[in-house]
């Protein structure tokens, strides 16, 4: 299931009380739409690793009564938050199916009763887990099958290249690496290689890595030691799709300036080069504003009409991503009469 119908049927099932189990590979999104619904559906986070727990970190402490005749169980860390809870607050268990089998038993009481002895837990609390699958090489060894039943619906997470791109373009991420995302996709953008030796595979998570080392400057020597920010790159999404990345930033270095276009969309350059014009298509994507999309569709349209009409409404279609007020302005009224508009 995509990223985005994960998120809608997260929101409605939490709303509703209603515990869910995301599955997927390693580094698809399923940690981080947890966070985002939580924060989207106004909750409390709270969080739980069971593959580090024990089972009394879903049971507690036994404490002993003064007479020393009988004991019962204190709750402490996580579990002594989410049985004070007051607001709306979800709790995540986050690599549910690395757990030992005791602890996933020790949760699985929780799950169905929402309570362990005495310990009942307040209706405000609603739960949610993730997990890798055994095929991740991700140490799973599975879940009880009691534990499974426990929750309503288990969705497979799947990777979203475009939704990826929309929150990495507000995140505000190398324009170069959205563009090459944009342009090649596809298998490279998550290619799941689980193997035991030390190297990473392309997946969200790891695209994200490498826009890290980008702005953190890895490959502004470029030209003087491609060798060494090939393999800087390498580490985070393997060989093939970091050779691929470097070959399409070596092409798409010669970019105009932003500035130039806004200020000058009927005369400023449009480049030749297929891979600088995505580039340059993202990094203006970036930059509208109902202020200058005037300007922004002026260019789109000269676009349209040296035959890039793809990249020219991936631009726009971007644009509106990101400032959604754009679609109040005129000059988007005048765009949708236009080629441009013709094609989104």
């Amino acid at each position: 299931m995509k990223i985005n119908r994960v998120r809608q049927s997260l929101v409605r099932n939490i709303s509703a009380g209603l515990a869910v189990l995301l599955v997927g590979a390693p580094g698809v999104g399923k940690t981080d739409v947890v966070h985002e619904v939580a924060r989207q559906t106004e909750r409390e986070l709270l969080v739980s690793h069971p593959v580090v727990s024990d089972p009394t970190d879903a049971k507690g402490l036994p404490y002993p009564n003064k007479k020393g005749d009988a004991a019962r169980f204190l709750p402490y860390g996580v579990m002594a938050q989410a049985l004070s809870a007051t607001k709306p607050t979800l709790w995540f268990l986050d690599d549910l199916g690395q757990a030992a089998p005791a602890v996933q038993a020790a949760f699985m009481q929780l799950l169905l009763a929402r309570r362990i002895d005495e310990h009942v837990l307040p209706n405000c609390v609603t739960f949610v887990a993730a997990t890798n699958r055994k095929q991740d090489r991700a140490g799973v060894s599975g879940l009880l099958e009691p534990v499974k039943s426990r929750f309503v619906t288990i969705l497979e997470v799947e990777p979203d290249l475009d939704m990826w791109i929309d929150w990495a373009l507000a995140k505000g991420l190398p324009p170069e690496l959205v563009a090459f995302l944009q342009f090649r996709g596809g298998d490279l953008f998550h290619k799941p290689n689980p193997t035991t030796e030390l190297v990473n595979s392309p997946s969200p998570r790891t695209w994200h890595n490498l826009a890290k080392l980008l702005k953190a400057g890895a490959a502004d020597d470029l030209k003087e030691d491609k060798a060494g920010v090939l393999e800087e790159l390498s580490g985070s999404v393997g060989k093939e799709a970091a050779t691929e990345f470097v070959n399409f930033l070596e092409v798409a270095k010669d970019l105009p300036s932003l500035d130039d276009i806004l200020l000058y969309p009927d005369t400023a350059r449009i480049p030749d080069e297929v891979s600088t014009l995505w580039v340059l298509a993202s990094g203006l994507a970036s930059a509208a504003t109902k202020t200058n999309f005037g300007a922004l569709s002026t260019y789109a349209g000269r676009m349209v009409q040296q035959a890039y009409g793809e990249a020219a409404a991936f631009m726009v279609r971007k644009s509106i991503v990101l400032t959604p007020g754009i679609t109040q302005t005129a000059a988007y009224s005048r765009l949708l009469a236009g080629e441009v508009g013709a094609l989104l």
